[in-house]
């Protein structure tokens, strides 16, 4: 069954940035079914380059990564594009550093596992955010 005002009506693109290969892979698929033009890659050193090539409106972060932590990642971004919006993907309760992560420019967090329908509600609005800040 599918919850009515899931489905994307405008083309978002989305970078998701996680290192767990399985969960960037399956987040991305599931949000191209919903309409998203997402992506993935699975580092931090990885996700500047990608951004630099092709600006997606939205990323979706994982803070805890090997190479380049979320926090140093997201201060990238938005060195060089602070109006593209960043969701913090956090997990082992690190809700402080969610917060953190806001306070540095993210648009919003969220805890692990992942909710599908919560994370579509959250690009949305952080497209809507972009839309915003773009038209400025």
């Amino acid at each position: 069954m599918q919850n009515k005002g899931t489905e994307n009506m405008v083309e978002i693109d989305v970078l998701v940035v996680d290192d767990e290969e399985d969960f960037a892979s399956a987040l991305t698929a599931r949000l191209t079914l919903k309409g998203f033009n997402a992506k993935a890659v699975t580092s931090g050193e990885e996700a500047l380059p990608a951004i630099a090539n092709d600006p997606p409106h939205v990323v979706v972060l994982d803070l805890k990564m090997p190479d380049l932590g979320g926090l140093e990642v997201l201060e990238g971004i938005k060195s060089f594009a602070p109006n593209i919006e960043v969701i913090i993907l956090t997990g082992h309760g690190s809700v402080a550093n969610g917060i953190e992560g806001m306070e540095r420019g993210a648009f919003d967090y969220i805890m692990k596992p992942v909710d599908l329908e919560e994370i579509i509600v959250k690009i949305n609005e952080a497209y809507e955010k972009y839309k915003m800040n773009i038209s400025k």
